[in-house]
């Protein structure tokens, strides 16, 4: 039949030399090893660095088959197998200059070098950029926006060993090498090819896994039913189990039942029939009788009882077994729960509550073990229902009344008892057996096995379940046999116990696994007087194992000069399902000769047997497990869908159709009816039985012989691409990788988790405490190519854990759904971590092609067509808007410095500004006249001290406070251009410094004026070590300065003069400066005075850095300018009291209030937990809280500020954002009057691809996107396509370009770059009105109409940021904004306190701040890459795990991702660890 498909040949150890040929064809091939900080190394506990207590070895035992070790060179290619890492995300570009991504075309790429001379870098050959290794794409022609403003600083002290790469970045050479090799590694193409084929670029396809059509096929003829051997009949055997024990108790009670061990191997006790009998009827009579509850019986027959019996008990449990039966009680045996967090513990308390159990039954010695509560109860464990325990020694039972006599009735279909069976996903099921099928399958293994009365049989398995349960509980007594228990602890010490035990007894059958055999070989030696000559019998309970048929082999080879015979190796198979499947028998039990099948790893994937015979790599040697039991009928079906036949040489799943088979799962009809109740057809449809079969868990096929042979079981089934692979065989493979060098033996656990539409492979392994890093990680390697080399397929992620984290199963073995759950929820604190996903993900979407440029006529009927409006929106016009006497004054001032006279005359003591401490109290005020006179001296300070001329720039280093102000309008009243900077932080001069020398030096200051202290620290010999000090311009101070009337007040020719710089360094850590004449100036005091109602009677609160943009002119013009009081909250104060800025509002009932979003994450973070102690503060005076940004607004934590003051009375209408940028520091603001600022939500997909596509909240993919406040009076907006600057419709996603009287008038740079000014702040529409002028803000956005009215009566065109265009990257061809991919990485986990992303050479590099211990950094590294995955679609590169507060922000709260990216790659953020994912 199969005869052709199955050569039985003798192969051992052929999977250790598969392995050994696979690695060898690897060539030598460096991969970057993950870095690692030195506290991670030791972070595992003491217990840790004992061995795993060898039980380690579990369940999956490796087998000897593995003991070969590989010892070719590590990280090998190979030629025969395609290779087998991929390039890296394909298509991806994202140029990492200084300037970040593509944005802004038009402009001509600018070197960096020339930008600022003092900075420029030298570029050495042997050093050039990692190569570009975007595949499947051209070089794109990058436009960038040139940078001639900006300048980025280079830390000094930067030695030599710092390289740099083409585009400017300082790169230490051991990060660099690291990028470098994973570079290398990824240049290798994916196995399997991406078809070609053409996507709307809308729709983002995962690619569907196409079937290869050369692929395996089955060419059989279908199987028919096979049918076992009938049933014996058999004189005089009893109706029932019950029967026969109280047969055998009743007429041979002196006979042996059963002999426990103590760990040292003594024998402790031998229960006889007579006393299994006798106790087991007193406990049925006491549990009936003995127990009640308010004068009720607590059991009535048919209630389901807890057994919870240690595995060193046997004698207790088969009495408490018997016990139940008796009493008609259904018992339910489980592990004993020795913590309250047990792996799977919480699944078993499920099942004992579905079952409706009350009561356990223990041990005395079991109970007083159990973790107790403080009133000595035992503990309720998690997630279990309350028990009443119960102790059932001797002392504890009733003796039965004269009359009271059980009831031992016939088999029955009434359920006997249950067994609990945990699936794949963790969840424990109950499986029921009726008492005719406990009998039947008595019977089925008497014949099977050939048991006979008094037999002795030597029993190492958990006698609580399965074949341990079967054999050496049920059937030993049905046949009077004697068995002889085994305890797992005895087996721990001594691993040759049973073997002794079977040469004193004189056993005549032993029931093992492969492990115990395996540990047997280990400790042989020691032994020599053993013999096993008496064994008829050794059944291997584990038979279908792949790794059981090596364990056999080498267990022969050994102990067959002991008295082994060959015949006497019987494997079994069994499910929890259908109990025992198949059993060799003896030859003379009439069993044919063995059977042993080579089959073609490949083929088995796709489901199909093939002896194999070329390829000796990838093969799978498995034995027979027998045939299958008398009174069964056995087929084997298709595993997914109807249960159709399968094919001769086709794999299955194996179904049983006998009255030996559980019954159904307790309490799930519908898992019952798909397990118990099959109904397998042929291929037409027609049934091939009218008797349900029970589909058992096992695949596998029948081959010559009408052997049955089993290839793995449906819990370890991993389907990847469409192709099946065995938990088990990968396993078996690892092992083979010098096992027993780095890691234990049996501890490791494979398993698949779903990212992104398919099963990834995910292996888990403990570490041997003495393993070094760099070992591990070449073991790690090499098992990655022995998979791929052997199964074809790759790990997604290979984690190495300390020795005894994982969870353990109740004897020894690994919890994997456990192990699985800990992975999925980050708490698996693995020490090693090894990702492969560019190996793995194959079905991502393909990279989105660009489509050729658009002109401008089709794009202009195609708005017409679309019938769209063009987006564009204006705020209020200004000229209409003056609305009193003394507003029209201050409009005719064309310069501040006059309106500040003016004031000084009009209005001497009305006070401009108060400065707070952190204390709350007033450190500082100015009125109207105070600010005047302290101008005038400064002025004069200029003139006489300085000797400035008008024109000269001066640099303001101050503090935030009322100096600073002040100075700035000496500077006006002297003639001199202002340029505000942020002074050096004292305990950080090393990095603040350099940027004030900078800005200093760009700026051209001739003059710093300064205060005593600052200029002491800008002198001081540690600011020489971070900068030159010897070039500082003329430092004044101006603490102390005579009170001297200036002559004349400086007034400029025309309003067209220069009137201050404003710099700043952008998010991309480029420092601009941009130029503001005094008529912009006075345009954008005007626009906020009219945006806000400011009055000389109005008070507002800022808490915000005053030194550039919206903060600034908010801080230092608008008050003057207005005429309102400004209450001063420095942001820095909030740091020694958080409720500062708040407690100020309210002391001084602001109406409007202006904050910065760190200030507001201050707030949220600083203040949650204490709003109880706020009652003080009242925010109901608050009608607008605008937050300064220059970035999408980010709801989620102005939602959480709104929602955590609501109950101090802030309405929810008032927190809004405001938007500026260098080109134009305020262009919306929410302002007092006009509508709510609306939300709208849309595709995240779509915006990849610079699209909008509005959808409804909560729909998959979407992105809430908040209005940045309204446009300001005489602002005009327009979105533009950034590439063909042609205007765009509604809702169409384009860059945001500005018209309005207050733009700047151009970068403020060394040279006078007049392309990039042109660019930035005269550009034109390419059609439709081409005769505007607008400055372009770098920012992605759109525009929509809503349905609300503005103050004017129109419809309200809402303006809503998408990101900065410098910011985003550019991968698979498809543009991404950072805080997109962050904010789902934050989501990961609950450590994860912050994260930034950018690329470098094509890859994305993930840094996230771990908030906990560190032992948490390498769980993250697969959350990450998971989630990134899942919902963008990309593959993460590198993952940086750092400690809290790396990540650098600006004043403004703003990530500044390039100087996060320059400090990565010189090697400055001492990184916990680092992930090169493969």
């Amino acid at each position: 039949m199969v005869k052709k498909y199955c050569r039985l040949i003798n192969y051992l150890n052929v999977h250790t030399e598969a392995v050994q040929a696979a690695l060898a064809k690897y060539k030598e091939r460096k991969m970057p090893m993950p870095s690692k900080r030195r506290s991670v190394l030791v972070h595992s506990s003491v217990e840790t660095y004992t061995p795993p207590d060898t039980s380690s070895a579990s369940e999956d035992e490796g087998s000897l088959r593995r003991q070969g070790r590989i010892t070719s060179t590590p990280f090998q290619s190979h030629s025969n197998v395609e290779p087998w890492l991929n390039r890296v995300i394909q298509g991806s570009s994202t140029s990492s200059s200084a300037s970040s991504t593509s944005s802004h075309p038009g402009g001509k790429p600018a070197a960096a070098s020339n930008t600022f001379p003092c900075h420029s870098y030298i570029s050495t050959d042997n050093h050039s950029a990692p190569p570009d290794v975007t595949t499947g794409l051209v070089e794109h022609l990058h436009h960038e926006r040139p940078q001639l403003a900006s300048v980025r600083g280079v830390p000094r002290g930067f030695n030599s060993s710092i390289l740099e790469t083409a585009d400017g970045v300082p790169v230490n050479s051991r990060v660099s090498s690291k990028i470098q090799q994973l570079l290398n590694t990824l240049k290798r193409p994916k196995r399997p090819p991406l078809k070609e084929f053409f996507v709307d670029d809308f729709e983002e396809l995962l690619e569907v896994q196409q079937p290869d059509p050369n692929q395996p096929k089955p060419e059989g003829n279908q199987m028919s039913v096979l049918k076992g051997e009938p049933l014996g009949v058999v004189t005089n055997w009893p109706p029932s189990l019950l029967a026969a024990l109280q047969r055998w108790g009743t007429t041979q009670p002196k006979s042996p039942c059963l002999t426990a061990l103590d760990t040292t191997g003594k024998a402790i006790y031998t229960l006889t029939y007579g006393k299994l009998w006798s106790r087991s009827l007193k406990l049925a009579y006491t549990l009936l009788n003995k127990l009640t509850t308010r004068n009720e019986p607590l059991l009535k027959p048919g209630d389901r009882v807890a057994l919870v019996f240690p595995n060193s008990d046997p004698v207790m449990f088969m009495v408490a077994f018997y016990g139940c039966l008796l009493a008609e009680l259904i018992p339910v045996p489980i592990e004993v729960p020795l913590t309250r967090k047990d792996a799977g513990s919480q699944q078993i308390g499920f099942l004992l509550g579905s079952c409706g159990v009350t009561l356990a039954l223990t041990t005395d010695a079991c109970q007083k073990g159990l973790p107790k509560a403080q009133t000595g109860e035992v503990v309720t464990f998690k997630g279990w229902p309350r028990l009443i325990w119960f102790v059932i020694d001797g002392k504890h039972l009733a003796k039965p009344a004269k009359d009271w006599h059980p009831q031992v009735r016939d088999a029955s279909a009434e359920i006997a008892y249950i067994e609990y069976k945990t699936s794949k996903e963790g969840s424990t099921v109950g499986i029921t057996i009726s008492h005719a099928s406990m009998l039947a399958h008595c019977h089925a293994l008497t014949q099977a096995c050939g048991y006979s009365e008094a037999e002795t049989l030597t029993n190492v398995l958990d006698f609580k379940r399965d074949a341990g349960l079967w054999h050496g509980v049920l059937t030993s007594v049905m046949n009077r046999m004697h068995v002889i228990s085994i305890p797992y602890a005895l087996m721990k010490v001594n691993p040759l116990s049973w073997i002794q035990k079977v040469c004193s007894y004189k056993a005549r059958v032993a029931v093992v696994k492969s492990r115990d055999m395996h540990w047997s070989l280990l400790a042989q030696r020691d032994q020599r007087d053993v013999s096993l000559s008496s064994l008829r019998m050794l059944i291997v309970a584990d038979g279908a194992n792949p790794w059981s048929i090596s364990s056999c082999d080498a267990f022969l080879n050994v102990f067959q000069s002991r008295g082994l015979r060959p015949e006497v190796i019987c494997p079994c198979a069994s499910s929890s399902e259908a109990l025992t499947v198949a059993i060799r028998r003896p030859p003379e039990l009439g069993g044919p000769p063995p059977g042993k099948a080579v089959l073609s790893m490949n083929c088995l994937s796709f489901g199909v047997i093939r002896v194999d015979t070329e390829e000796k790599l990838s093969i799978l040697t498995v034995q027979d497990v027998g045939q299958i039991m008398p009174g069964a009928n056995v087929c084997v079906v298709k595993v997914d869908g109807t249960p159709y036949l399968c094919k001769a040489d086709e794999v299955g799943e194996i179904c049983v159709n006998s009255g030996a088979t559980g019954m159904a799962y307790f309490g799930l009809l519908g898992i019952t009816k798909n397990v118990f109740e099959a109904i397998p057809v042929t291929a037409t449809g027609v049934p091939v039985s009218d008797q349900p079969f029970t589909r058992t868990g096992l695949l596998g096929f029948v081959g010559p012989d009408y052997l049955v042979f089993v290839v793995g079981k449906l819990d370890g089934l991993m389907t990847v691409s469409g192709r099946r692979h065995n938990a088990d065989d990968v396993v078996a493979t690892a092992l083979a990788v010098e096992p027993m060098k780095f890691v234990y033996r049996g501890r490791i656990a494979v398993f698949s988790v779903t990212v992104l539409h398919d099963d990834r492979i995910v292996l888990v392994a403990e570490q041997r405490p003495d393993a070094s890093e760099e070992d591990s990680f070449q073991w790690m390697s090499r098992v990655l190519q022995a998979i791929d080399s052997i199964h074809q397929v790759g790990v997604y992620c290979l984690a190495l854990v300390p020795a005894n984290t994982l969870p353990k199963a109740p004897l020894g073995g690994i919890h994997v759904s456990e192990t699985k759950q800990r992975f999925l929820e980050g708490a698996l604190h693995p020490c090693n971590v090894l990702m492969c996903p560019h190996t793995c993900v194959t079905n991502l979407p393909k990279p989105r092609q660009k489509q050729p440029d658009v002109g401008p006529a089709s794009m202009i009927v195609g708005n017409l067509v679309a019938g769209k409006r063009i987006a564009q929106a204006s705020g209020r016009d200004v000229t209409q808007l003056e609305d009193n006497d003394q507003a029209r004054k201050v409009i005719q001032f064309l310069y501040l410095a006059d309106v500040l006279q003016w004031r000084a005359q009009t209005t001497p003591d009305h006070p401009l500004f108060l400065l707070l401490n952190s204390k709350g109290t007033v450190t500082s005020t100015a009125s109207c006249i105070q600010l005047h006179k302290r101008a005038e001296r400064v002025a004069v300070a200029l003139m006489e001290k300085g000797r400035l001329n008008v024109g000269d720039h001066v640099a303001l280093v101050y503090p935030p406070g009322v100096d600073l102000i002040a100075t700035f309008y000496g500077c006006l009243y002297a003639g001199c251009i202002p340029i505000t900077v942020r002074p050096p932080h004292p305990q950080n001069l090393a990095t603040t410094l350099p940027t004030v020398k900078m800005i200093v030096e760009v700026s051209k200051s001739a003059c710093i004026l300064t205060t005593q202290v600052i200029m002491k620290l800008l002198k001081s010999k540690e600011a020489a070590a971070a900068v030159d000090i010897k070039t500082w311009p003329t430092i004044l101070d101006t603490d102390d300065m005579p009170k001297k009337k200036l002559a004349n007040i400086f007034r400029p020719a025309s309003p067209d003069m220069l009137a201050y710089l404003d710099f700043s360094v952008s998010t991309t850590g480029i420092l601009a400066g941009v130029k503001m004449s005094h008529a912009a100036t006075s345009a954008l005091c005007r626009s906020i005075k009219l945006q806000c109602e400011l009055y000389p009677s109005r008070q507002i609160a800022i808490c915000l850095d005053p030194y550039c943009g919206l903060g600034f002119a908010l801080w230092c013009l608008c008050s003057v300018y207005s005429g309102h009081q400004s209450i001063l909250v420095p942001p820095l104060e909030l740091e020694s009291n958080v409720s500062l800025w708040l407690s100020a509002v309210s002391q001084y009932k602001v109406r409007v209030t202006f904050c910065s979003y760190s200030v507001m994450e201050m707030c949220t973070k600083g203040l949650g937990t204490q709003t109880d102690m706020l009652r003080v503060i009242n925010l109901s005076c608050v009608r607008t809280c605008m937050v300064v940004a220059e970035e999408r607004p980010r709801i989620t934590l102005t939602q959480s500020f709104s929602k955590l003051f609501k109950d101090l009375g802030l309405s929810a209408r008032a927190v809004s954002t405001t938007f500026g940028c260098r080109v134009n520091v305020a262009i919306c603001l929410q302002g007092t009057a006009g509508p709510d600022p609306t939300t709208v939500y849309v595709d995240m997909r779509a915006l990849r691809h610079d699209r909008v596509r509005l959808v409804e909240r909560g729909s998959p993919h979407s992105l809430p996107l908040m209005e940045s406040g309204k446009i300001l009076p005489g602002v005009k907006v327009i979105i533009a396509h950034t590439e063909t600057k042609g205007p765009l419709g509604d809702s169409h996603l384009g860059e945001i370009w500005v018209s309005s009287p207050h733009n700047a008038t151009g970068y403020y740079t060394v040279y006078g770059e007049e392309a990039l000014h042109a660019d930035h702040f005269t550009a034109r529409l390419s059609f439709g009105d081409t005769q505007t002028i607008w400055a372009r803000t770098g920012y992605l956005g759109f525009l929509r109409r809503t349905e609300l009215t503005d103050a004017s009566g129109e419809r309200h065109d809402a303006l809503y940021v998408v990101g900065s265009l410098d910011e985003t990257l550019e991968l698979r061809g498809m543009r991404y904004h950072p805080i997109d991919i962050e904010t789902s990485v934050i989501r990961a986990h609950k450590s994860i306190a912050e994260c930034a992303v950018f690329t470098w050479t094509n890859l994305l590099v993930v840094v996230v701040e771990l908030e906990g211990s560190e032992q948490e950094a390498l769980d993250l590294v697969a959350l990450v890459t998971n989630v990134v995955l899942e919902e963008h679609y990309l593959i993460v590169g590198v993952v940086v795990i750092v400690d809290p507060g790396v990540i650098p922000i600006n004043s403004r709260g703003e990530k500044q991702r390039m100087h996060l990216r320059d400090g990565f790659l010189a090697d400055q953020l001492d990184p916990i660890y680092v992930a090169y994912n493969m």
